[in-house]
């Protein structure tokens, strides 16, 4: 799931600055666990990718480097 977020990213379909879907949205985007989807908002968030703003939702901050390995 990670990855397909990233790859969202860098297509251009969430675009730096832009509110990433909550978790919610995409358990039932997607039909995976809370759980799951919790842990890909946080990886985002730790590759630098996204920041949450409490309250409001997480947003992308940038685009991912080429040649990323994982």
């Amino acid at each position: 799931m990670y990855e397909l977020f990233e790859e969202r990213i860098a297509d251009g379909t969430y675009p730096p600055g832009s509110k990433l879907p909550g978790v919610m949205a995409i358990v039932a985007e997607f039909g995976i666990a809370q759980m799951t989807a919790r842990r890909v908002l946080t990886e985002l968030r730790a590759a630098g990718l996204a920041q949450m703003q409490p309250g409001i939702g997480t947003y992308v901050t940038q685009l991912p480097k080429s040649g990323r390995s994982t």
